[in-house]
């Protein structure tokens, strides 16, 4: 054997190599989806479904309503007030982070006033409707479970925010005043809701 047809027959079992380890199987494997249904595990959904941000959403909750026989509109009524009690905690949440932030930069109060205006907000925003909230996506599994993306953008955020807040403050004046005495309410409760978290 010459040298010439050494190469060659080490090359063609090269190759018959790496074409049997390349295509020994035919199936070829699928990159697993990054968010799914949480009913159907098996089947790609949108990313809002897993928390994802949506443009132009500044606050939102996602809720679910299971199929039922009085159909897609009373689905879509039961997932939105689901998101609603959701989107409630939020805001409580991001209403709250934004008077200890405040209080935090200014020197503002003590721990427990801040505590005390942070009850006192909370119970506001827990008492009021969230008023601008609307239904931005909805999308329904393949088990027939409906899921709703009901959120309020920045501008309505913010003015949610301020309405609590000076609500609040007008119903217990005196924590306020103990609160930020420099400041007048209005200006307090706009300066608050400005903040980002």
């Amino acid at each position: 054997m010459n040298m010439k047809t050494g190469m060659l027959s080490i090359s063609a079992v090269a190759m018959a190599l790496l074409l049997t380890a390349c295509g020994g199987s035919d199936e070829i494997k699928q990159a697993a989806p990054d968010c799914v249904f949480p009913d159907a595990p098996n089947t790609a959904a949108p990313g809002w479904i897993c928390d994802e941000p949506v443009e132009g959403v500044a606050v939102s909750a996602i809720g679910v309503a299971e199929k039922s026989a009085a159909g897609h509109s009373f689905m879509k009524n039961m997932a939105a007030t689901d998101a609603r009690v959701q989107l409630a905690q939020a805001m409580k949440v991001h209403v709250q982070n934004m008077v200890k932030q405040y209080a935090e930069t200014t020197g503002a109060a003590d721990s427990e006033t801040v505590d005390k205006v942070n009850t006192s907000v909370t119970k506001q925003i827990t008492d009021e409707t969230l008023v601008g909230t609307k239904i931005f996506k909805t999308r329904t599994s393949p088990n027939g479970v409906l899921y709703v993306l009901l959120g309020m953008d920045g501008s309505v955020a913010a003015a949610a925010t301020e309405n609590a807040l000076k609500t609040s403050m007008n119903n217990d004046r005196a924590l306020w005043q103990q609160f930020k005495a420099q400041k007048g309410q209005d200006e307090l409760a706009a300066s608050i809701a400005r903040m980002k978290q």
